[in-house]
């Protein structure tokens, strides 16, 4: 057929052409550059395993048939402090919910791992000295109580779990049963590492957590979640109602998860005024002074026992710390809508300091006040930092943190363990097999809390605080990139040695999540989807397919490039400038930037070109840039000539070889 050339074939022809030079030029360049950069292996299709389904839909969000198991909890303990040994009995009633009739039930032992012949000695290198040990749960009676019946339970405890098996299977969708346990164990030293006692100046600190047999989750994505606690990999709880109560020697005080209840019984006329001022104070108010700790008038009784009553509801745990070397102090902690919340501090003399315990309340407010304002209201009456030798471990409404920090490390502390309360408290992800689910999205919104604080008192936290070298944060993370040993994120929790633990379940991850943000999406992009995905998953049980997807979703991007890179793999990038040279020789004609990707991750860049006049021009490349090809020659209009070109001028990038990033224009 004989081509007729109108005026609109002719400028389609013309179009034509010049994008086959473009993609001839784009080939010939490719063909001369060394890269080990694929993008078909980057931008293959297919990330997504399944196309999401009625419980996990593919928008990442909960499906219409999600569903979830509910452990509602009645605990009273008692800690004898002369054996050092908690008592107590347990109510634990629990709701099926799932499709699945259950035939038999799993529950964690966590003090079951203190034992000497505990799997979790023999995992990694880190074997506890001969005598960190202890007994761990001893039960005195274990009984189940089905369809108005108690009998004795015919259970079989396995290291750090116990498995309860049914005579009567536990119906779907809705059906419950009641497990009534009874049990004591001797309380850790300080090798209990997140739960233990240590002596200060004015008396014995107990730090209790992980107490009690817990609920194993029942998912739809593993079943029943019974991987035993090894240590590294932390939690993952089923939500529920806990009434707990706590009864110790009337010189001691408790703080606890949740609301107290009896404040009438526990505390003197004076501490209750006090409390009561401090609910409407934005200034710390003492609740119980350091001049009134070895007082007996600060306490309502001089003898005996008090039992210390709590509440906390829809949460997934709860802890508490307890002694009678406690200061104590609190503030009100303003929340988005109109919401208040109370801070408060509990600490020994010795961390008494302008800069250290003293300000630790204030450091707590700041910090849950902008995680509320920026991401998700604070649900809980109460935020309390305990003061111990934990060193820094996070629990709903609780952080247990070290005693003997201050300054920036102590904010950055005490933000890092609140912030926990977001993730995994609030979004209850499944710490023991993706520890970057809370550990790396924590140390993520830890970054920008830093920023506001007490206008930037404590900024920035890009200083690589959990990787070997100072400075950018993009050059933290090249520390993993470069290794040819480290793991890569999705690696199990408990499969991370303690040598890629930070620079990769804490910073890698964090770090990503600031390219995601400042690089590629851009914040209020990145905010949405954010603030989406934990409202969506609040109180609930997201997958990692879950957040990418969300994020995909919620920001409006097919991410599966930057998921495959940065989080299933350790791809470096390197990008490269190769030429630089005006065109016709002309600094007027512009000047023809070549760019090469040399390795197998891509990233969306920033090209400045500086003039000699002293001006700049800056051009952003998107990803895009790099779904073909591994090279491109782009011409930057210019009227004066230029001095030099920079790719990725605030180093904002992991760039593994930032001496190719540079070039003098002759």
């Amino acid at each position: 057929m004989k081509l007729k050339f109108t005026p609109l074939v002719l400028i389609a022809f013309l179009t034509i052409s010049v994008q086959a030079q473009r993609r001839h030029r784009a080939a010939s360049t490719n063909d001369t550059i060394s890269s080990n950069y694929d993008p078909a292996l980057l931008f293959a299709p297919g990330f997504y395993a399944d196309k999401g389904n009625e419980f996990h839909s593919a928008n990442g969000e909960p499906g219409p048939k999600y569903w979830q198991n509910r452990p509602d909890y009645v605990i009273k303990a008692s800690i004898d402090t002369v054996a050092k040994v908690l008592t107590a009995t347990e109510n634990l009633a629990y709701t099926n919910n799932s499709p699945d009739a259950l035939q038999y039930l799993w529950l964690q032992l966590d003090q079951n791992t203190y034992k000497k012949d505990a799997r979790s000695n023999f995992y990694s290198s880190n074997q506890p000295a001969f005598n960190d040990h202890t007994q761990g749960y001893q039960f005195e009676s274990v009984e189940v109580m089905q369809d108005g019946k108690t009998q004795k339970a015919d259970y079989v405890v396995t290291d750090a779990r116990m498995q309860v098996r049914l005579t009567k299977p536990l119906a779907p969708n809705g059906g419950k049963i009641t497990l009534l346990i009874k049990y004591h164990y001797t309380i850790p030293a300080a090798f209990g590492g997140r739960t233990d006692y240590s002596d200060s100046k004015n008396g014995r600190m107990y730090e209790i957590a992980q107490w009690y047999p817990r609920m194993c989750v029942y998912d739809d994505s593993h079943g029943l979640d019974t991987l035993p606690f090894l240590g590294s990999g932390e939690f993952y709880c089923e939500y529920g109602d806990f009434d707990y109560s706590v009864t110790v020697p009337w010189d001691m005080i408790v703080a606890g998860s949740g609301e107290l209840q009896n404040p009438t019984e526990v505390l003197t006329p004076k501490e209750i005024a006090r409390l009561a001022a401090a609910r409407n104070s934005d200034k710390t108010v003492f609740i119980r002074t350091a001049a009134e700790v070895n007082d007996p008038a600060s306490r309502p009784v001089r003898t005996g026992k008090l039992t210390w009553h709590f509440k906390m509801y829809n949460t997934r745990d709860v802890a508490f710390g307890a002694s009678k070397a406690y200061i104590w102090d609190a503030a009100r902690m303003n929340l988005p809508g109109g919401k208040k919340s109370l801070a408060m501090s509990v600490y020994p003399v010795e961390s008494v300091g302008d800069t250290a315990w003293t300000r630790a309340t204030e450091f707590l407010k700041g910090s849950v006040e902008h995680f509320s304002a920026k991401w998700f209201v604070y649900p809980y009456p109460v935020a309390i930092n305990e003061a111990g030798i934990a060193g820094g471990m996070e629990y709903p409404g609780i952080t247990f943190d070290a005693f003997n920090s201050s300054g920036k490390d102590l904010f950055g502390l005490i933000a890092h363990e609140i912030g926990h309360n977001w993730f995994p408290m609030i979004v209850g992800s499944d710490e023991r097999r993706y520890g970057w689910m809370d550990e790396g999205l924590n140390t993520f919104i830890d970054i920008y809390a830093h920023d506001v604080f007490n206008k930037g008192e404590y900024a920035p936290k890009r200083d690589g605080e959990y990787a070997p070298k100072g400075g950018n944060p993009a050059d933290e993370v090249l520390t993993g990139m470069l290794d040819p040993n480290a793991i890569n994120i999705m690696t199990p929790a408990d499969g991370v040695t303690e040598t890629y633990r930070h620079p990769i379940t804490y910073f890698k991850t964090s770090f990503g999540l600031v390219l995601l943000r400042e690089q590629i999406l851009g914040p209020e992009r990145f905010d949405y989807a954010f603030r989406n995905y934990i409202s969506k998953w609040a109180y609930k049980h997201p997958q990692p397919e879950d957040f990418f997807r969300s994020m995909d979703n919620g920001a409006g991007e097919d991410l599966a490039w930057f998921w495959r890179g940065w989080f299933y793999n350790n791809y470096k990038l390197d990008l490269a400038l190769v030429d630089a040279k005006y065109v016709k020789g002309d600094p007027k004609n512009g000047i023809q930037v070549t760019i090469a990707n040399k390795e197998a991750m891509a990233m969306p860049l920033t090209l400045e070109v500086k003039l000699k006049d002293g001006s700049k021009q800056r051009i952003k490349f998107p990803v895009e840039t790099w779904l073909q090809q591994h090279a491109i020659t782009y011409i930057v209009p210019t009227t004066t000539e230029v001095e030099s070109v920079t790719i990725d001028p605030d180093n904002a990038l992991p760039d593994v070889n930032r001496n190719n990033n540079t070039m003098k224009v002759k």
